[in-house]
């Protein structure tokens, strides 16, 4: 194995950089990708890929992916909510690899809500 030089460690930490700000941090935009088992079954893993190579084929660096849990629609899965600033939060359903792309290219980049693929616009909290 070649040893490793100089540039290529600060490249490796550049792509670990990039990974780590797609994942934490103050964004406008935050996409979560529900991946509880059922997600995972329905195909949640190729969501959160495809989410993940939008943002860097866009260079968006301003928007946010991370994963959570079961949002308890099961039969809905793949689903991914949308967080803007200033917002309210849309939740998208019954997701493909071509529904995220049209997503990103709408609302994350525009600010245009997909209401084909939107299930429902804003919190479900009650208080």
């Amino acid at each position: 194995m070649p040893k490793l030089k100089l540039e290529d460690l600060a490249e490796l930490r550049e792509k670990a950089r990039k990974a780590i700000s797609l994942r934490e941090g103050a964004a406008r935009v935050k996409v979560t990708v529900h991946m509880g088992t059922c997600g995972i079954a329905a195909g949640s893993r190729k969501i959160v890929e495809a989410a993940l190579r939008e943002v860097e084929e866009r260079d968006l660096r301003d928007v946010m992916v991370t994963t959570s849990g079961c949002a308890g629609l099961c039969s809905r899965e793949p689903m991914v909510t949308v967080e803007a600033v200033g917002e309210a939060p849309v939740k998208y359903v019954d997701l493909t690899e071509a529904k995220i792309k049209a997503i990103f290219a709408e609302h994350v980049a525009e600010g245009r809500i997909v209401e084909q693929y939107a299930l429902a616009i804003g919190s479900e909290r009650t208080y």
